[in-house]
């Protein structure tokens, strides 16, 4: 069975790094949200295992947050 990869798997990571930051210069808050979906849907489509998408966004959705506190809702006006 395929698993999500964590681990350092990409060379030259600072150069990947600055291409993100870069594909958002001059586009508004707005063009740089759309670009953003556009480029996870073009990967999602590259990788093409529901599983590893899966895998993927559950771990995008809670790094950061403890794990007792990944299903509670941010206390109101802490956004």
């Amino acid at each position: 069975m395929t698993r999500l990869i964590t681990t350092p798997n990409l060379g030259n990571p600072d150069d990947i790094y600055e291409k993100l930051v870069q594909m958002h210069d001059g586009l508004s808050e707005d063009e740089s949200q759309k670009l953003w979906a556009r480029l996870a849907l073009t990967l999602i489509n590259h990788i093409g295992d529901r599983q590893i998408i899966c895998e993927a966004i559950e771990l995008a959705r809670t790094s950061g947050h403890p794990p007792e506190n990944r299903s509670k809702k941010p206390p109101a006006g802490s956004l």
